[in-house]
């Protein structure tokens, strides 16, 4: 039998997941963009690190994230142009959305793969739940389009602080009724289970 994963403190894994961007933005308001993406570049990977070694393992998302974070924090630094770590979050919403929708098209929810541990939905469930995810996914890649390209550099850092977090947080709590109504019940996860 194998032996179960050690889970992360939920308060704890939220300080590795929003950690890198609040010090992203404290080194932005005070040493500017280039300093605050070396930053953040350094903290993404310690979070990554930290995870596995407490967890014994890290999901597909934060790796996708952190790879995307080197290459297009890399870029920004060595040609000292932050449009890249502005596209960066463009680049991220629109590969997880593509890669969800992509999922959908072959009939299969890649999100039910990522949370089964976590809900326990009908396919319908599953689908409809995928579905909501991609949409958000590519809404958020254009809203960091006209925000990048329409405001100052602070105003584009504080909106990946105080305009995305709180967005992604309460989008993730309006699904709350979709995750009750398309729940399984005792009786059909065990039939699944039995088969």
């Amino acid at each position: 039998m194998a032996e179960a994963k050690p889970q992360l403190n939920p308060f704890l894994r939220i300080a590795l997941d929003l950690g890198p961007l609040v010090l992203f933005f404290f080194v932005n308001s005070r040493w500017g963009i280039f300093t605050a993406t070396a930053v953040f570049m350094v903290t993404v990977l310690v979070a990554l690190a930290a995870s596995y070694t407490l967890s014994r393992h890290v999901a597909v998302m934060p790796i996708v994230t952190a790879v995307v974070v080197i290459v297009f924090g890399g870029l920004t630094l060595i040609l000292q142009d932050e449009t890249f770590i502005k596209l960066k979050p463009t680049i991220i919403y629109v590969l997880f959305g593509g890669i969800l929708a992509g999922g959908l098209l072959m009939g299969r929810s890649l999100l039910a793969m990522v949370f089964d541990q976590v809900f326990n939905l009908t396919d319908e469930g599953w689908r409809k739940l995928t579905f909501r995810w991609v949409w958000f996914f590519f809404v958020m890649a254009v809203l960091n389009e006209i925000v990048w390209r329409t405001q100052t550099t602070d105003m584009w850092v504080s909106f990946k602080v105080f305009g995305v977090v709180p967005l992604t947080f309460v989008f993730g709590a309006l699904q709350f009724p979709l995750l009750q109504k398309y729940e399984k019940k005792n009786d059909e996860a065990s039939a699944t289970d039995d088969r």
